[in-house]
């Protein structure tokens, strides 16, 4: 006899009997329920102990087994109190929560702003991270503004205008971000963004009581002319800009407007958050140097992120500048976690000090050419009308620019339906949008799936 198949079926035959009878009603004896399913006494009472560890079944010694009464469950908190005292939602919550969901099991992402897990190099980060944990130094307290040979590292990277002492380490490049829109301005104060622009660093800028004001891009990056007419308007000193790869719309500063850009910055006198995020995901020949590279007088403030280039995991980023402004940020770093975890930090630098971090950018440059081009054929094949846009030379993101009139929203949700989850372009923009976009991105998802993940969106297009 199969004992286990004869516990279940004591246990359902108990559970009906439960479900229609009163609380202390007496149910049948071990005897009863052995001789009715041919179980043997032992197996009866594992059932009958299954259901007491449940609640549903009471039993009392030399008496039997009776029905329990159903616990008491005390009123629902009262929790409506809280509407009045935080007063309305900061704009931007609801699609930062939207744009870093998890998708469905088995939805394909064309969305989110993280590498596919095929392309992360977790067993090299876990074999650095494992031998940083083994060292008693890496747990205990080192440098506020993070360990002095990490600091030096982002220091090369971001070219000769910055020094090891001009850096602070962070926890990812959300949080550095946050730290400079606070330590550079106050409440009321104008920031000035790409139009559109990273989705995070406008509601973190909302979330600061700033008030946003968009500049025009285009596929040569933020325009110059539009951006000291904007400085000139406003009387801003400080600007948000993506120059490599930007995020969402994948344009990089053109070499000819970089000059300009500069000098826009300077003549207002203002501050201009460089925010490097996509230096390790250039696909097309090799990346300009970093505006910081060529900032004799302190305007730019660097921010580089390893995230999105490695794993979401790796929460390490560096914010640096010059001067009085550098300070700042390391007493606003301070304030807000007062160190990053010491065995990260070293196992960080240990991944990118080996030969280990080469092979990974070389891999990932091949593997993200490989899935854009999966990307752009399955559009070709499918929705060809989506299919001529401008084509990033690096990013995780094609920006998409959708026919006339199309509810991009309205078109998101019903790709969802679909089974393929898109990002509607709305979000990115600070203000009105021209036209109807999607963030579709090629980095979460393998190249074999692509083909099927366009061919559900163009059903959720049609159906629109």
């Amino acid at each position: 006899m199969n004992h286990g198949n004869a516990a279940e079926r004591v246990v359902q035959d108990l559970r009906g009997l439960v479900a229609v009878a009163a609380p202390g009603t007496r149910l049948p004896s071990v005897r009863d329920l052995t001789a009715r399913h041919q179980a043997s006494p032992v197996t009866v009472a594992q059932a009958i102990r299954q259901l007491v560890a449940e609640g549903l079944v009471e039993a009392r010694s030399g008496k039997g087994t009776f029905v329990a009464a159903p616990p008491h469950r005390p009123p629902a908190p009262d929790l409506s109190w809280q509407t009045v005292a935080l007063g309305p939602r900061r704009p931007g919550e609801e699609e930062m929560q939207a744009l870093l969901a998890l998708p469905p099991s088995g939805a394909i992402p064309l969305s989110g702003g993280y590498l596919d897990a095929d392309l992360q190099p977790a067993a090299a980060l876990g074999a650095a991270l494992t031998r940083a944990a083994r060292q008693s130094a890496s747990w205990q307290r080192g440098p506020a503004e993070g360990r002095e040979d990490l600091r030096a590292w982002f220091a090369r990277e971001a070219g000769a205008g910055l020094r090891a002492d001009d850096m602070v380490i962070c926890p990812g490049g959300q949080a550095g971000l946050s730290t400079a829109l606070r330590a550079l301005s106050t409440p009321g104060d104008t920031l000035l963004v790409e139009s559109p622009t990273y989705l995070g660093a406008l509601a973190t800028a909302q979330a600061a009581g700033l008030r946003v004001v968009p500049v025009p891009a285009d596929a040569d990056g933020v325009r110059p002319d539009q951006l000291a007419a904007a400085f000139a308007r406003t009387g801003a000193r400080l600007f948000y800009c993506q120059p490599l790869h930007a995020n969402p719309h994948g344009a990089t500063l053109a070499a000819h407007r970089r000059a300009r850009v500069a000098e826009a910055v300077r003549a207002a006198g203002a501050f201009l958050i460089e925010d490097d995020y996509a230096r390790d995901l250039t696909i097309d020949g090799e990346p300009p140097p970093p505006l910081a590279a060529d900032d004799p007088d302190g305007h730019v403030v660097y921010l580089r992120s390893l995230t999105k280039s490695t794993a979401p995991g790796l929460r390490v980023a560096a914010i640096g500048a010059r001067g009085p402004a550098g300070a700042r940020l390391r007493t606003a770093r301070l304030r807000d976690d007062l160190f990053v975890a010491g065995p990260l930090q070293q196992a960080t630098l240990e991944f990118v000090s080996a030969p280990a971090w080469a092979r990974h950018r070389r891999a990932l440059r091949t593997a993200l050419r490989a899935r854009r081009e999966a990307l752009l054929t399955a559009l070709r094949r499918h929705l060809p009308e989506l299919a001529e846009q401008p084509v990033p030379r690096g990013g995780m993101h094609l920006w998409t620019r959708l026919p006339e009139g199309t509810d991009d929203v309205g078109l998101a949700t019903a790709a969802a339906a679909e089974g393929v989850v898109v990002f509607p372009g709305r979000p990115w923009y600070a203000a009105e949008p021209p036209a109807p976009h999607l963030r579709l991105s090629y980095a979460a998802a393998p190249p074999e799936l692509m083909d099927e993940a366009v061919r559900r969106l163009a059903r959720a297009l049609r159906a629109c």
